[in-house]
């Protein structure tokens, strides 16, 4: 089989294999792959975010009111991370 390097040209018309998975197939697969992979990613962030903003919260020089809005978000981010565990 040859690369046709012409959009417009004539397309390859062999007929579709009844053996192999159709559309659905991949689909599916690429819709699991992407749900398995983004709530991991999502975990990985929050995490990430949850220890950055604790060691700022810890640090001696940063203003009490900076503070409790970081140990606002910390919550948040907890609470975000809690939901996509389940």
């Amino acid at each position: 089989m040859t690369m046709n390097s012409d959009p417009a040209g004539p397309r390859d018309e062999r007929p579709v294999d009844p053996t192999q998975p159709g559309v659905e197939h991949f689909d599916a697969g690429i819709t699991h792959v992407d749900e398995s992979y983004a709530a991991g990613a999502a975990k990985g962030i929050l995490y990430s975010i949850i220890e950055t903003l604790g060691t700022l919260v810890g640090g001696p020089d940063l203003p009490s009111h900076t503070s409790s809005g970081y140990e606002d978000m910390i919550e948040t981010a907890q609470e975000l991370r809690a939901k996509i565990e389940q």
